[in-house]
């Protein structure tokens, strides 16, 4: 299975502790792996306001994209932001 295919599989349907989960998890991998500016972005995020926790993630997906070596990673905060729509 490629790439590709899996990206269409992508959940579009997360609430907000899913999205939670997600984040982090992707704050622990960014501990774990040294990455001290995206844990610090990642901080908090189970008591942020809707507005915020959306204004985090697009912080997150900034600081990646200046990133390319971690584009793998950055997969995972796309998804993310896929499902801002769904936070109430």
């Amino acid at each position: 299975m490629s790439e590709g295919e899996e990206t269409l599989r992508w959940p579009t349907n997360l609430d907000r502790k899913a999205i939670e989960q997600r984040l982090v998890q992707a704050r622990a991998t960014a501990e774990k792996n040294g990455w001290g500016e995206l844990a610090t972005l990642l901080a908090g995020v189970e008591k942020k306001p809707n507005v915020e926790l959306a204004k985090t993630v697009m912080a997150a997906l900034d600081w990646l994209q200046r990133q390319p070596e971690m584009r793998s990673f950055s997969l995972q905060l796309e998804m993310v932001a896929l499902n801002l729509k769904n936070l109430k």
